[in-house]
C-alpha cells in the first residue's frame, strides 16, 4: 500500500508540474524523467521492488537506475526510434520538395466539393482502423497517416489538433490476426486467432468503430468551433508560420502530378509486401521509408537536373531525423522511465492484488478489470502491464468462478488495452503524433478523451449485449 500511495503522490506532483508549470517539450521530458528516478529511489529505500533483475544488475543499485536509462535509449534508438526518425524526417523532405503540397492540391478539389470536412474526418478514421488490420504497428501506421491524411484534413479546414486526434486513435482497437495483443488473447482463450477475429472481435469492432467515427465528427467539430471563437484578431502569427513553414517552400519549378505518389509510397510498399499481395517478402516501415526516400531523390534529380542542389536539400531529411530524436525518442524514454518507476514501487501489483475479484458478479468483475487497465494506461502510458497480469488468471476466473468461456472476459480487456492507450499523454503514439503536428500531448488527449471514453463504454456494454 505504501508503494501505491507514493506512486499516487508523485503522479499528482508530476501532473501538476506538467499542466501548471512546465508545458514546454523539454520540460515535460525532464519532469517525467525525474519522477521516474524518484520513484525508483523510493523503491530501493523502502524495499518495495527491484530496479533490475539480478542477472542484469550493475551490482550497485544506485547505478542500476542509470543502466535502465541507458538500456531504454539503446532499445528505442536502434529499432523503434529509427522508424520514428526516418518517417518524421521523410515527412519534412516531402514538404521541402513539394510532394505534400501536390497531394493536397489534387485530393482537396473533390473533397472540398463535398463541403463537409468533418464527414471526411469521420470516414478517415474508418479507413485508418481498417489499415491497422494490415499494418498492426500503431506508431508506424500513425506516422504513415501523418504523411497522407493529415495534410489533406488540414487543407479541408480541420484544425491541426482535430486531424492529429483522429490519426492518434486510428489503431486503438488492435484488430486482426497480425496484432500481437490479439494473438496473445486468442492463445489465452485457447481458440484459433482467425476464429477470435471473425467470431468475436469483428462484430464488436464494427459497432465500436462507428461510435468512434461519429464521436470524432461531433467532438472535433465542437472543439474547432470553440477554438475559433477563442482566437483573437491578434493571433500569434509566428506560431501559424511555424506550423506551415515546410509546406510553403517555394519551388524553383512546379512539381509533376506524379509527386502525389511519393507521400503514399511507404504505405503502398507496406500493403504490397505483406499479407495482401506478396507475403513472401518482409517489409517494415523503416525499410519502406528509406526506399521511398531514394525514389524521391531520383524524382528530384530528374526534375532539377542539378545533383548539387538535390544533395543540399537532403539536409532537411537528416536535420529532421535529429529533431525527431531530440523531441520524440527522448520523450518516449522519459515516459518509459516514469512507468518503470511506478512499477518498481509496486503500483501495478497493489492495484491487482487488492481487488477481491471473487466476491463480485461477472459484470462488476469485468468492470473492475477494465477500470484498472484504463487507469494503468493513462498513468503509465501502457495498459499492457495490467492486461498481461490479468491474462494469466482470467481463464480460471471465467471457467471456474463464472462457468463461461474465457474469451468472453478476455475480449473486452484486449480491446480496452488499445483504447485506453489513446487517452494517455505519455503513450508512444500520442507523443509521436503531437510532436509531428507541433502541438502539446495534453492538448491532443483533450481531443481523444471523449471518443475513447465512448469506445470504452461501447466495448464493455457491447460484450454483454452480443455474447452473454
Amino acid at each position: 500500500m505504501l508503494g501505491l500511495l507514493l506512486g499516487l503522490v508523485i503522479t499528482i506532483l508530476v501532473g501538476y508540474l506538467i499542466v501548471k508549470k512546465h508545458k514546454t517539450q523539454f520540460a515535460l521530458q525532464f519532469v517525467l524523467l525525474c519522477g521516474g528516478i524518484i520513484l525508483m529511489c523510493f523503491a530501493v529505500l523502502f524495499g518495495l521492488g527491484e530496479i533490475l533483475p539480478e542477472h542484469k544488475s550493475t551490482d550497485w543499485i544506485a547505478l542500476d537506475i542509470f543502466a535502465i536509462i541507458k538500456n531504454s535509449f539503446t532499445t528505442r534508438a536502434l529499432d523503434f526510434g529509427l522508424m520514428i526518425m526516418a518517417v518524421g524526417a521523410f515527412a519534412r523532405y516531402m514538404d521541402k520538395i513539394g510532394a505534400s503540397e501536390a497531394l493536397v492540391n489534387i485530393t482537396a478539389k473533390p473533397l472540398n466539393a463535398l463541403k463537409a470536412p468533418y464527414v471526411v474526418l469521420a470516414f478517415a478514421y474508418i479507413i485508418g482502423q481498417i489499415l491497422n488490420i494490415f499494418i498492426p504497428n500503431a506508431a508506424g501506421l500513425s506516422l504513415l497517416l501523418m504523411l497522407t491524411i493529415f495534410p489533406i484534413l488540414i487543407n479541408l479546414g480541420v484544425s491541426r489538433e482535430g486531424a492529429a486526434a483522429l490519426i492518434a486513435t486510428t489503431a486503438c482497437l488492435d484488430l486482426g490476426p497480425a496484432s500481437g495483443n490479439a494473438i496473445l488473447a486468442a492463445k489465452a482463450a485457447d481458440i484459433n486467432i482467425a476464429e477470435y477475429f471473425v467470431s468475436y472481435q469483428l462484430k464488436l469492432a464494427i459497432i465500436t468503430m462507428l461510435v468512434i467515427s461519429i464521436s470524432h465528427f461531433f467532438v472535433q467539430k465542437w472543439f474547432d468551433k470553440k477554438q475559433a471563437l477563442q482566437s483573437s484578431n491578434n493571433m500569434n502569427d509566428e506560431v501559424v508560420l511555424d506550423n506551415k513553414v515546410d509546406t510553403s517552400v517555394q519551388q524553383s519549378r512546379p512539381v509533376s502530378n506524379l509527386y502525389i505518389l511519393l507521400p503514399l509510397l511507404p504505405l503502398i510498399l507496406i500493403l504490397t509486401f505483406g499479407k495482401l499481395v506478396i507475403s513472401g517478402i518482409k517489409m517494415n516501415v523503416t525499410i519502406a521509408t528509406i526506399i521511398s526516400l531514394l525514389v524521391a531523390i531520383l524524382f528530384e534529380l530528374f526534375r532539377k537536373r542539378d545533383l548539387k542542389q538535390v544533395v543540399t536539400e537532403m539536409k532537411v531529411f537528416f536535420d529532421g531525423m535529429g529533431k525527431q530524436f531530440a523531441t520524440v525518442v527522448t520523450l518516449i524514454v522519459a515516459s518509459e522511465m516514469f512507468g518503470r518507476g511506478l512499477i518498481a514501487v509496486g503500483v501495478k501489483d497493489t492495484l491487482i492484488s487488492n481487488v477481491q475479484l471473487f466476491g463480485f458478479g461477472i459484470f462488476l468483475t469485468t468492470l473492475i478489470m477494465v477500470f484498472i487497465i484504463t487507469l494503468s494506461a493513462i498513468v503509465m502510458g501502457s495498459g499492457l502491464v495490467s492486461f498481461f497480469a490479468f491474462l494469466q488468471s482470467v481463464p480460471n476466473i471465467a471457467a471456474i468462478e463464472f462457468g463461461i468461456s474465457p474469451v468472453l472476459m478476455i475480449l473486452p480487456l484486449q480491446l480496452v488495452t488499445g483504447i485506453a492507450r489513446s487517452m494517455s499523454p505519455i503513450t508512444t503514439v500520442i507523443i509521436v503524433i503531437s510532436s509531428i503536428a507541433n502541438i502539446s500531448p495534453l492538448d491532443l488527449i483533450k481531443r481523444t478523451m471523449l471518443p475513447m471514453t465512448f469506445a470504452l463504454i461501447t466495448v464493455f456494454l457491447g460484450t454483454f449485449i452480443f455474447y452473454y
